[in-house]
């Protein structure tokens, strides 16, 4: 009985201990779960998205200044009137303008005249006409005479003609001779010495002349001849081929170097007129005016800004790292602080394929249109812009504020047991509030320490926080 007792009472010294432990442990696990703010891991959807702020411009600006010289005679619109392309805002007094500008009007009416004329008459083509047969016969007789050099210069029937004849000349000057040596001895004066001489003198210029042309014909050109005979062949060709070129231009009855020129010179002198008026390029709103009538301009002097509204962009910069997930319409949202409670719409529109280092950072300019702006949105105001560039349903999120960096490493902590265990993840995208987990010992419906403590045992104090 006293053994049985004995047992007896260590049995229930073991039962009061083990119930002191159980009771000690489960409180303090109790009392750190306690302790700990956590949230189950959970499946659900994403909007990944790229923010940044930037200003809002108008689709087109431009700054309209004066041209010339003068005084404002009359301005033709108010502040924040809209205008369409090429309305006149604003003229010049003509007796102040220049006077090339004046002249201008009179050159413009001589040239649209020297334009209609062109247009209307054929005089040109058949003066073209006419030098192009010109230039034929000459590069006829000049290819004639090129390719005779290895030719001779007439038939031999001509030839046999011009001997006969040179055969007569030469009996004629004989016949001359005999009847001068008649009256040789006469003195000077005699009339019938004289007309012996002259007619001795007549035959021997007549011979000598058919000897001439004998010799030309039965002989061949000279190197000086043959080389000029080559030289004047090669003009000819070449005038004949700028005659040719110049009726091909007038095939439609007007030389387009012509047309272009006389084009040209209304342009240029429509746009000397032009200096005295300010017109607007594009269709727009007027948001700055500043002549008035009977100020004196200068060339340079501002004098209206135009805006083209029917357009509002905001241009922001994103960094490199994000660039490639932004592609042309995707979705925006844009949010101002000078409009409070309100939340805009757009789009990207542009996206540089070029980027600008800026202290070492890289950034790609992107451009968001808004697509339902109002008369709140006015530019200049400081814009901020998020690009929704990607949406994922039904993954596995983590609290951003969860998430920490450890060891180059991002981590979650679990509450496993009544106990924090660190857990590695690797994310995918992310939100200003979760993100997605691609990998990692991590199931759905885990409990995740929001507030883990600063120091978790052997492993050292924890990273910071690695959301987003």
């Amino acid at each position: 009985m006293k053994k049985l007792r004995i047992v007896i009472l260590i049995l229930v010294v073991l039962a009061l201990a083990a119930a002191a432990y159980y009771y000690f442990v489960l409180r303090n696990q109790a009392s750190a779960q306690g302790a700990y703010q956590t949230v189950a891991a959970e499946m659900g959807d994403i909007l990944a998205t790229v923010g940044a702020t930037g200003i809002v411009r108008p689709n087109q600006s431009a700054q309209l200044a004066w041209q010339t010289t003068g005084t404002v005679e009359k301005v033709n619109v108010k502040l924040g009137e809209k205008v369409k392309d090429g309305d006149i805002l604003a003229n010049l007094q003509k007796t102040s303008l220049p006077q090339n500008v004046i002249l201008a009007e009179a050159d413009l009416l001589s040239a649209r005249q020297a334009l209609e004329d062109l247009k209307t008459s054929t005089t040109a083509k058949a003066q073209a006409e006419q030098n192009l047969a010109k230039a034929q016969d000459a590069f006829d007789d000049a290819k004639e005479k090129y390719e005779g050099i290895d030719f001779p210069r007439a038939s031999e029937t001509y030839i046999e003609n011009l001997q006969a004849q040179v055969d007569l000349a030469n009996q004629q000057v004989s016949r001359a001779r005999r009847f001068y040596a008649m009256f040789a001895k006469l003195p000077n004066g005699d009339s019938r010495k004289a007309q012996a001489i002259a007619s001795l003198t007549s035959a021997e210029l007549n011979r000598d002349s058919l000897v001439a042309k004998l010799n030309y014909v039965t002989g061949k050109p000279d190197a000086s001849d043959a080389a000029q005979r080559k030289a004047n062949f090669e003009v000819a060709q070449a005038n004949l081929e700028d005659a040719k070129r110049k009726l091909e231009r007038l095939v439609d009855g007007i030389d387009p170097v012509q047309l272009a020129s006389a084009e040209a010179r209304i342009v240029a002198t429509q746009a000397t007129l032009n200096t005295a008026h300010i017109s607007a390029p594009f269709d727009g709103v007027i948001t700055e005016i500043e002549p008035l009538p009977g100020d004196q301009v200068s060339p340079g002097r501002v004098a209206f800004r135009l805006d083209d509204l029917s357009r509002l962009l905001v241009d922001v910069d994103v960094s490199e790292i994000d660039i490639n997930s932004i592609q042309l319409d995707q979705p925006v949202t844009v949010t101002f602080d000078a409009i409070l409670g309100k939340t805009y719409n757009g789009k990207v529109v542009e996206v540089s394929r070029i980027g600008t280092a800026i202290q070492g950072a890289v950034n790609f300019t992107v451009t968001v249109e808004l697509t339902d702006a109002d008369e709140a949105v006015k530019p200049g105001m400081t814009a901020a812009v998020t690009i929704l560039v990607e949406e994922l349903n039904g993954v596995l999120l983590v609290p951003n504020r969860a998430v920490r960096v450890v060891d180059g490493q991002r981590v979650v902590y679990v509450l496993r047991n009544g106990a924090p265990e660190m857990v590695e993840i690797r994310l995918g995208s992310s939100s200003d509030a979760y993100s997605q987990v691609l990998e990692g010992d991590l199931a759905q419906g885990a409990l995740i320490i929001l507030n883990p403590p600063a120091v978790m045992g052997p492993g050292g104090p924890m990273g910071g926080p690695g959301g987003n």
